[in-house]
This record gives C-alpha cells, sequence and structure tokens, in this order.
C-alpha cells in the first residue's frame, strides 16, 4: 500500500525541482558554440569614397 507523505515533503521536493529546473535553464542559456582562437578574414575591399 502506498504510504501518504507529508505536506513539508512534497513542498521540499517540489522546491529542490524547480532549482535544478533553473539550474539547467541557466546552463543551456549560457551554453553557445566556441569562439575560433584564431578567426579567417577573408579578402578586404576598400570602399571608393568619391
Amino acid at each position: 500500500m502506498l504510504e501518504r507523505t507529508r505536506t513539508a515533503e512534497r513542498y521540499a521536493r517540489g522546491f529542490a525541482a524547480a532549482v535544478v529546473a533553473v539550474a539547467t535553464l541557466l546552463l543551456a542559456a549560457n551554453a553557445g558554440p566556441a569562439r575560433a582562437d584564431d578567426p579567417q578574414q577573408g579578402p578586404r575591399t576598400v570602399a571608393d569614397s568619391r
């Protein structure tokens, strides 16, 4: 038979789940493509200022 959990335990589990969710979202938001060490530059052109 399933045992009833106390209200405080349910709130604690919910709070822990919320903390994990926020941490996961923050990590996902900060994860991005890595920057290249030496960016390759293409040929540059000079605009004609006439």
